[in-house]
C-alpha cells in the first residue's frame, strides 16, 4: 500500500512574498498537483507535512522567522490545499516523523511505500525521506516534484536519498502509478 507525502508546500516557501522563498518550488506545483489528483482519484492516502513554528522558535536563528503558526506564510498553497479526509501533520523540525504521529498513522493503514514530494529537498524532504527509510518504508522521489534553494543542494538531496536511503528516484511525477503494491516509473 502506498501513501503520498507532500512536504512543506507552504506560502512562506513557495510564494515570492514568502519569508523563506524557494524559487524552484513554484516550478514543482504542476507536477505535484497532477500527482495529487491521481492519488485522490485512486483513493491513495495523502499526507501533508506542515512546517510549524511559534514566535521565538530557536530555528528562526538559523533561517529567520518563517511559517509561524496561524500566519499566511504557514498555510499550504492554494493550488495544493488538502481536502476533507486528507491528513495534515504539523511538525516543528525538519523531519516529518520526529515528534509527530506520522509513523503510527502509516502503520495503522498498512502503508509500505511512500511517494515523497515537496520542498526544501535537502532539508525537510531529505530528513523525512531518511527517517522513512530508516523505518523500512520504500521511498520514491520524483525529480520534478522536489525543489531546493540551489542546484547543488537539489542534487545532494537526490544523491543522499538514492545512495544512503536506497530510495528510488523517478524522473517524473507523471511516471508514478498508484496501482498494486506500490508506485513505479513507466518504462
Amino acid at each position: 500500500k502506498t501513501a503520498l507525502i507532500i512536504v512543506g508546500m507552504q506560502n512562506d516557501f513557495v510564494k515570492p512574498q514568502g519569508k523563506l522563498y524557494v524559487p524552484a518550488a513554484e516550478e514543482t506545483i504542476p507536477a505535484i498537483r497532477r500527482l495529487l489528483e491521481r492519488a485522490r482519484s485512486h483513493g491513495v492516502m495523502t499526507v501533508f507535512t506542515k512546517d510549524t513554528h511559534y514566535p521565538g522558535d530557536p530555528e528562526h536563528r538559523i533561517w529567520g522567522e518563517h511559517v509561524v503558526r496561524g500566519t499566511w506564510g504557514w498555510e499550504i498553497i492554494d493550488e495544493l490545499k488538502p481536502v476533507e479526509g486528507e491528513i495534515v501533520i504539523e511538525k516543528t523540525r525538519y523531519d516529518g516523523f520526529y515528534g509527530t504521529p506520522l509513523d503510527d498513522l502509516l502503520r495503522v493503514y498498512g502503508i509500505e511505500h511512500l511517494v515523497i514530494v515537496g520542498t526544501v529537498a535537502n532539508i525537510c524532504v531529505l530528513h523525512t525521506a531518511g527517517s522513512a527509510a530508516l523505518r523500512w518504508y520504500k521511498i520514491y522521489v520524483p525529480m520534478d516534484g522536489i525543489s531546493a534553494l540551489n542546484e547543488f543542494d537539489y542534487y545532494v538531496a537526490l544523491r543522499q536519498i538514492s545512495y544512503l536511503y536506497l530510495g528510488t528516484i523517478v524522473k517524473s511525477a507523471d511516471g508514478v502509478r498508484f496501482v498494486g503494491k506500490g508506485p513505479w516509473e513507466r518504462r
